[in-house]
C-alpha cells in the first residue's frame, strides 16, 4: 500500500473453524487473491479440521495462523478476551499487513492496531439476546461484560459492515449507534451442482449450528413429527460453549464436508430454515444456488434476501411449517418454480461482489488513514 494508491496488498482475517464464518473467510481470500491481495487468516477456537485445511491450502496467497486464542463467546474473563485483542494487534504488525478485517468487534477492543481495521459483524451476544429474549430483558452477567466489549470495538473501528442491511439495524439498535453499518452482502462460490432436471428428493433439509437454539432445530423437529416424509439435519448437536441439541423426529446427519453438502442439496430437497435470528444464512445461500425450493422463517433478514422466492411461515410455529412443507412437498411443479426462482435470485450473491464491495471499504479507511497521516 501507498499513498497514490491505498488499496491493501495485505489483509489480517480474523475466523473461527466452527460455523459459516469459516466458510466466508475462505471464500473472502479466494476474492481478494484473485484481486492481488494477500490474506493471513488468523483462526481463533477450536483448530480446522482436515477437510477446512483442504480448503484452505487451495486458495492462493492464503496463509493460515492457527492462534488457539479464545473467540468472544467462549473467552473466560474480561482480561483473557482483552488480550486477545493485544496478541491480534502483535499478528497485524508480525505480518506486515496494510489492514485488519476482524469477524468480531470485541476482538479488537482497546487493543494498539497500527492499521485501519475493519469489523464485520457476523453474530453477537447483544443481537442475538435481543432476538431471543426480547429487547428489553435483562442481560445476564455472562452475556454483559462480552456486550460492552462488542460495543468498545464497535466504537473503535475505522469502519463497520454488516452481512444483510437487516442486521445492520439490529446492531444500531442494539448498541445504541448513531449510523448502522454498512450491508455487504455475504458470496459463496456455487458448487458444480447437478444439472435441473430429474426427479426432486423428496425430503427435507436444513442445516446449521444446530446447538445454537437460534437456529431453530427444535421446531424443525417438532415439524418432523407432523410430516409424512424424512426431515434431516446436517450440522453439529453439540456446541464448544457446550450447549446441546436433541432430535426425536427429523434425522441428525451430524457435521457434512462441503463436498457431501453439495452433493445432498443437488438432489434439490426442501431446504428449510426454521431460524429465530439469522445475520445471513449461508446454508440458505447454498439451497438456492442448488435450485432448492425454500421454506424459511418469516424474519427480516430472510425477508430482505429471499423475498417473492420462498415460502414463510411465522418463526417458532411448528404446525405453520408442518402445514407449508405437506403443502409443498407433494407439488412437483411449484417446488421447481421456486427453486428456479430461488437459484436465479442466488446470482446476486458473489464471492466477486463481496470481496469487491469488501475490499473498497478497507481502501477506504486505508485512505483516510494515509490523508490524515500527511496532515500531521
Amino acid at each position: 500500500m501507498n499513498a497514490a494508491d491505498p488499496s491493501p496488498r495485505r489483509i489480517l482475517v480474523t475466523a473461527d473453524a466452527v460455523g459459516g464464518v469459516w466458510t466466508y473467510a475462505i471464500d473472502l481470500a479466494a476474492g481478494f487473491a484473485r484481486r492481488g491481495v494477500e490474506t493471513v487468516l488468523a483462526v481463533l477456537g477450536p483448530a480446522p479440521d482436515a477437510a477446512q485445511r483442504d480448503a484452505a491450502s487451495a486458495v492462493s496467497g492464503l496463509t493460515v495462523v492457527e492462534t488457539g486464542l479464545p473467540l468472544d463467546w467462549t473467552a473466560a474473563c474480561d482480561a483473557e478476551l482483552a488480550a486477545t485483542a493485544r496478541r491480534l494487534a502483535a499478528l497485524a504488525d508480525q505480518h506486515g499487513v496494510d489492514t485488519v478485517h476482524c469477524h468480531a468487534p470485541a476482538l479488537i477492543a482497546d487493543a494498539p492496531f497500527r492499521v485501519p481495521v475493519v469489523v464485520v459483524n457476523h453474530s453477537c451476544l447483544a443481537t442475538w439476546h435481543a432476538a431471543m429474549r426480547g429487547p428489553d430483558a435483562p442481560v445476564p452477567e455472562d452475556f454483559a461484560w462480552r456486550i460492552a466489549r462488542a460495543g468498545a470495538g464497535l466504537a473503535q473501528a475505522d469502519q463497520v459492515l454488516a452481512p444483510t442491511a437487516a442486521f445492520a439495524d439490529a446492531t444500531a439498535r442494539a448498541y445504541g449507534l448513531a449510523t448502522a453499518p454498512s450491508a455487504v452482502h455475504n458470496g459463496r462460490a456455487a458448487p458444480i451442482a447437478a444439472a435441473p432436471g430429474g426427479r426432486l428428493d423428496p425430503s427435507v433439509f436444513t442445516a446449521g449450528r444446530l446447538w445454537d437454539e437460534a437456529k431453530g432445530a427444535a421446531v424443525f423437529d417438532a415439524a418432523a413429527g407432523c410430516v409424512d416424509a424424512l426431515m434431516r439435519a446436517a450440522g453439529p448437536l453439540i456446541g464448544p460453549n457446550g450447549a446441546r441439541a436433541g432430535l426425536n423426529d427429523a434425522v441428525a446427519l451430524g457435521s457434512l464436508t462441503a463436498p457431501e453438502m453439495a452433493e445432498a442439496l443437488a438432489r434439490r430437497p426442501v431446504f428449510c430454515s426454521a431460524a429465530f435470528y439469522e445475520p445471513f444464512g449461508l446454508s440458505v445461500l447454498e439451497a438456492a444456488q442448488a435450485g432448492c425450493a425454500l421454506v424459511l422463517s418469516d424474519i427480516p433478514t430472510f425477508r430482505e434476501l429471499w423475498d417473492g422466492v420462498a415460502v414463510f411461515t411465522p418463526p417458532g410455529d411448528s404446525d405453520a411449517l408442518a402445514a407449508a412443507l405437506r403443502d409443498l412437498l407433494p407439488d412437483e411443479a411449484g417446488r421447481i418454480a421456486l427453486g428456479e426462482a430461488a437459484r436465479a435470485r442466488s446470482t446476486r450473491f458473489t464471492v466477486d461482489r463481496m470481496a469487491a464491495a469488501t475490499l473498497a471499504a478497507h481502501a477506504e479507511v486505508a485512505g483516510a488513514r494515509s490523508r490524515r497521516e500527511r496532515a500531521a
